[in-house]
C-alpha cells in the first residue's frame, strides 16, 4: 500500500494542476498493479498531521507529493522509522533537495524509482521542537521569504526580485554558533545549516553539502560593504557564494546557535518564530525511495 500526501497548490496556487496530478498519480498505481490510498492537504502543516495519523494505523509507504515545502512538512510527521519508508513526487514551485537526490520532476519516472522500490538512508535534520530535511537558516534568507510571501505571484522570478530587495536593505546579525565543541561569534548575514545544496528553486548555497554523509554544511556569510553586495550576489546566482572571500563553511553533526535579538528561522521555507536554532543530523534512520 502507497499513501500519497498531496498538497492541492503544489506548483500552482490556483489549484488547476490538482486533477492532472492526481489522475496521472491514479493511472500509474492501476499500470503498475499497486494499492493506493489519496489524501489531500488543506491548510499549513496538514502533511503532518496526515503523516502522523496514518502511521499509527499501520501506513508503511508515505510518498509526498508537491515541493520542499510539503516532503518538510511529511517528514515533519513520520515516526516509526524502522516500518516506513518515504517516497517523493517532485511537483512544487520549488523541488530543490528532489534535485539534489536525483528525483525526477516527471511524475511517471518518480513513481518509477518508487515502484522499483530501492531504497537509501537519507540525512534528515533534528532541532528541539520540529525538523527539516534541506536548508535551516536564519537572517538573509528569513527576510527574503517574508518579501516572497507577500508576491502575487510565487515563482523564481519573484523570489530572485525578493532577494535583490533583500541583499539591498537588510542589516547583519551578530550571533554565537556553538559547534565541534567550540564557540564562535558572527557578524554575518546569514547563518544557514545545510542538508541539501539549494534553497529559492535553484539558488546553490552549499553545493558540497551531502544528505548521504551524516554531515551538516554550516555556511555564513560575513558582512561586507554595501558596494560589494552586486557581487555577491552574483556569485550566489553562480552557485559560488562558498568562493566569496567572506564566506565561511564548516562540517559538523550538531549545531547551536544564538543571538541576542530574537531569531526567526526558516525550515525548508517555512518560517518559524521563537524556536531555539540548534540542529542536529540524523543519519542512517530514515529511509527513502532513490
Amino acid at each position: 500500500m502507497f499513501d500519497f500526501i498531496i498538497n492541492p497548490i503544489a506548483g500552482d496556487k490556483t489549484g488547476k494542476k490538482l486533477n492532472k496530478t492526481v489522475q496521472r498519480i491514479e493511472s500509474k498505481c492501476k499500470e503498475s498493479g499497486v494499492e493506493y490510498t489519496i489524501h489531500l492537504t488543506n491548510h499549513p502543516g496538514h502533511a503532518t498531521t496526515i503523516a502522523t495519523e496514518i502511521i499509527k494505523k499501520g501506513a508503511t509507504n508515505i510518498i509526498a507529493v508537491g515541493g520542499d515545502g510539503t516532503l518538510s512538512e511529511v517528514v515533519r510527521g513520520l515516526s516509526d522509522f524502522d516500518k516506513i519508508t518515504l517516497g517523493l513526487v517532485p511537483c512544487g514551485t520549488g523541488n530543490d533537495f528532489a534535485s539534489k537526490v536525483n528525483i525526477p520532476l516527471d511524475i511517471e519516472k518518480s513513481l518509477d524509482i518508487i515502484f522499483k522500490g530501492e531504497t537509501k538512508f537519507v540525512d534528515y535534520m533534528q532541532m528541539p521542537t520540529t525538523r527539516g530535511i534541506n536548508i535551516i537558516g536564519a537572517g538573509i534568507d528569513v527576510d527574503v521569504l517574508k518579501r516572497y510571501q507577500k508576491k502575487k505571484k510565487k515563482n523564481k522570478m519573484s523570489y530572485t526580485v525578493s532577494l535583490v530587495q533583500t541583499l539591498l536593505n537588510f542589516d547583519y546579525t551578530s550571533f554565537t554558533a556553538e559547534f565541534n565543541g567550540e564557540k564562535k561569534k558572527y557578524l554575518s548575514f546569514l547563518a544557514c545549516v545545510a542538508n541539501g545544496s539549494n534553497f529559492g528553486g535553484g539558488l546553490t548555497i552549499c553545493k558540497d553539502a551531502d544528505p548521504f554523509d551524516g554531515e551538516l554544511n554550516f555556511v555564513t556569510v560575513g558582512a561586507i560593504k554595501k558596494s560589494k553586495i552586486p557581487g555577491a550576489f552574483i556569485q550566489l546566482k553562480k552557485g559560488k557564494i562558498l568562493e566569496y572571500k567572506t564566506t565561511e563553511m564548516a562540517l559538523t553533526k550538531s549545531i547551536k546557535i544564538e543571538s541576542d535579538i530574537p531569531l526567526t528561522v526558516q525550515i525548508d521555507g517555512e518560517l518559524f518564530e521563537n524556536i531555539p536554532f540548534e540542529v542536529t543530523v540524523v543519519h542512517d534512520t530514515l529511509k527513502m525511495f532513490l
